[in-house]
Parts: C-alpha cells; sequence; structure tokens
C-alpha cells in the first residue's frame, strides 16, 4: 500500500544492513566504502528487480485498495513516480544509515531501526489515520469499505489477497533466506547457527514484535484516546520490550549478540 511502502522499504533495507553487519564492518575496515559494497548492491537489486514493481503491480491492478481507498486509477503521474521510487530510495537510505551505526558498533540501535520501521508499517495497517486501518486492509474496494459489516473472511479469496500470496510466495522466502544467509555468514566454524532458526527469529521480529507491538499499540488509543493511549503504549514497550533487560533486547541479542 502507498502508505506503508515507504516504512517497509526502509525497513527492508535496515534489515539487510543489519544482517551484513558483520561484513560491513570488516568492508569499512578494509577502507571500502558503502556503495562498494556487494551488500548494498544486492539490497538495491532485490529493491529495483522485486519489491518496487511489486508495488506498481498493486497500484496499477488494485488503485482503490492500495491506496488504503484514498485514492483512485485518476492518480497524478508524478505520485506514481515518486511512489515507485520510494520504494527503492527508502530501502537505500534504511540501509545507510544502519550501515553508519554499525561503523559505530551500535547493533542496538541499528536493530530499533529495522523493529519500529516494520512497526510504523503495521500501525498504519492496523490502525490508519481514522481508526480504521484493519478495515481498509481487509477491504477490496471502497465500496466494501464504506459498508463494511465486521466480516473480513471474503476478502481472504478476493483478487487482492490471491496476488498478494503469489507476491508472498516469492518476496518472504527471498527476504528470510538472504537475512538467514548474511546473518550466519560469519559465524565462526565451531558455532556456525543453522539457517532456518534464525530465518524464524527473524520472521519473529517483524510479526511477532513489530505487528503486535502495532496491534497493542491501536488497542490502547482506541480504549483511551490517542494521547494518553500512545503514553500509556510508550510506557509498556519500554517497561516490557527495550528497556535493558526487556524482551525485545533479549531478542536483539539472539540475532546480534552484541547488540546491548
Amino acid at each position: 500500500m502507498v502508505q506503508v511502502d515507504v516504512f517497509w522499504s526502509y525497513g527492508l533495507g535496515s534489515s539487510f544492513a543489519l544482517a551484513a553487519s558483520k561484513q560491513l564492518a570488516a568492508e569499512r575496515a578494509a577502507k571500502k566504502g558503502l556503495l562498494e559494497s556487494p551488500y548494498f548492491t544486492k539490497t538495491l537489486l532485490f529493491l529495483s528487480a522485486l519489491f518496487a514493481p511489486s508495488g506498481a503491480w498493486l497500484l496499477w491492478s488494485f488503485p482503490s485498495w492500495e491506496t488504503m481507498h484514498a485514492g483512485s486509477r485518476e492518480l497524478p503521474g508524478w505520485l506514481v513516480a515518486a511512489f515507485a521510487a520510494t520504494n527503492v530510495t527508502q530501502g537505500a537510505l534504511g540501509f545507510a544509515i544502519v550501515y553508519l551505526l554499525v561503523a559505530r558498533k551500535k547493533l542496538w540501535a541499528a536493530w530499533l531501526h529495522w523493529f519500529f520501521a516494520y512497526f510504523a508499517m503495521f500501525f498504519i495497517l492496523v490502525h490508519g489515520w481514522d481508526g480504521k486501518g484493519y478495515q481498509r486492509f481487509f477491504s477490496s474496494s471502497r465500496a466494501d469499505f464504506l459498508a463494511w459489516h465486521g466480516d473480513w473472511t471474503a476478502w481472504l479469496t478476493s483478487p487482492v489477497a490471491c496476488t498478494l500470496y503469489i507476491m508472498g510466495v516469492v518476496l518472504v522466502p527471498v527476504i528470510l533466506v538472504t537475512m538467514a544467509r548474511w546473518i550466519t555468514e560469519n559465524d565462526a566454524p565451531g558455532a556456525r547457527r543453522a539457517k532456518l532458526p534464525v530465518a524464524l527469529v527473524c520472521l519473529f521480529v517483524v510479526l511477532g514484535a513489530s505487528l503486535g507491538s502495532a496491534i497493542v499499540a491501536s488497542l490502547c488509543i482506541h480504549a483511551v484516546g490517542w494521547i494518553a493511549g500512545t503514553l500509556v503504549f510508550a510506557v509498556a514497550l519500554y517497561a516490557l520490550a527495550l528497556r535493558p533487560r526487556g524482551l525485545f533486547r533479549a531478542l536483539a541479542r539472539s540475532l546480534f549478540p552484541t547488540a546491548t
């Protein structure tokens, strides 16, 4: 969706850079710049050859759904071009910022860029700007959204959903396999981790930590309003997950032991 892809792209770039943190640190020590890194090149190739085209496909095929029913096929050309461009540039930005953090050995801060990018993406999908993000997501057309009655099961077999299934079969394995391979690439021979568990932890960061946090944030806002709900959620997130001995710190260290 147009409103979320800018955050998704950033999350992809930052997570790929974090996955290759050891390799990027070694390249930096060897005086190699970002543009010389094969990991940056591969990330740009993924963003431009797979991710950006998937967004363009959805926008052309389902313009109302792709804009969360805020637009139509009559979108101005410059907006469509900007959307396609940001699907690459934001990913490059996420990679570059994490690259700089890795150079300063700030892996926890780098992990937070990955987490919060996906959190922002899912918060828009779940809550949106009007508390109806999930209704917009599970409505194939604007008419379905305006007539929302709580039944989202029909969406599961809609052309939008079927297209997403096809894309997911391609994109998700590529993302997870790439991250798992890069994370384990420089493990010591006697301590090399299996790729599948690493891939599953990466998946949990996205669908467990980020999506779960977005749902909790939306529930807090629905319960007590934007200001109070945001404050309650922020305090709970820090106390339970982000503090030095929090759950997400442990999750980050399971992938990157030096992320303190």
